[in-house]
């Protein structure tokens, strides 16, 4: 079974391993894929769970989330309680389970055919993702009928965020929450961008490589699904062929915003 754990535990850091570790407990067929975001950074989170959970997957594919800033009540917490563990299935089959956190299903909120709480105990542990949900995800995934409880209305969860970086990835493309329109959208126009405090020219197109070497592009990148009406969602983004888009930008955090405006 493809387990993707999704989390802002850092890079090779020793909570994976005992994630990973937790899961194999419970699911001892589970085959992990490990991809980690920015810290508390829950609409990259959001955006790697679409990504994953919205594409074809081999047939029981789970996604395991973990990115709990413990933001949905700023006074103090009595045994380190936080955001509920959810759960979600998607018309892809593929099962999804994690705290329903800022924007970690905003992505799949009005895709998604099934939306509940997880049955599970949401304080106990500072690791609840360690301690207990592995536990509660491995009885979602082998279809116990104990291991989901009341639906989760979509209300709950935020809309998804208009204009804002949604995930940088390793070549320091700015992935954004805007979807490609062709009417807006037009190719080889001149455009000034503004991401946080830096504005920067680029180039419109309908594909990252339509600009040469040195230019920044703004264009649909490689992210995206199309639905079960073969309507396609593809998200722009910005490229700079030859170097480092992220860098360019002043290295800009999960959910700047991100201002496109005609250039001259």
């Amino acid at each position: 079974m493809l387990v993707h754990v999704v989390a802002d535990y850092g890079h090779g850091d020793l909570a994976f391993a005992e994630v990973v570790q937790r899961l194999k407990r419970h699911l001892p067929d589970a085959e992990p894929v490990l991809t980690p975001v920015p810290l508390f950074a829950t609409l990259a989170a959001g955006f790697c769970v679409a990504q994953l959970g919205l594409n074809e997957a081999p047939a029981g594919t789970l996604i395991y989330h973990n990115v709990a800033p413990r933001e949905d009540d700023p006074a103090a917490r009595a045994g380190n309680a936080g955001e509920r563990l959810a759960f979600a299935r998607l018309p892809t089959g593929v099962r999804v389970v994690g705290v329903n956190a800022g924007h970690a299903y905003s992505f799949v909120r009005a895709a998604a055919e099934e939306l509940r709480w997880a049955a599970t105990v949401a304080e106990g542990s500072q690791f609840r993702s360690r301690d207990f949900f592995p536990q509660a995800a491995a009885a979602i995934a082998l279809g116990r009928p104990d291991a989901l409880g009341e639906p989760l209305r979509r209300s709950a969860i935020p809309a998804l965020p208009a204009d804002r970086v949604a995930y940088v990835d390793g070549y320091g493309n700015l992935k954004t929450t805007i979807p490609h329109n062709p009417a807006r959208h037009r190719a080889e126009e001149a455009v000034r961008v503004q991401v946080g405090d830096v504005e920067l020219e680029a180039t419109t197109g309908d594909g990252s490589f339509a600009v040469e070497s040195g230019r920044l592009a703004f264009a649909p990148g490689s992210s995206g699904w199309t639905d079960a009406r073969g309507r396609e969602t593809r998200w722009m983004e910005l490229f700079l062929r030859g170097g480092d888009a992220w860098t360019a930008f002043g290295r800009p955090p999960i959910g700047a915003r991100v201002r496109i405006r005609t250039a001259g």
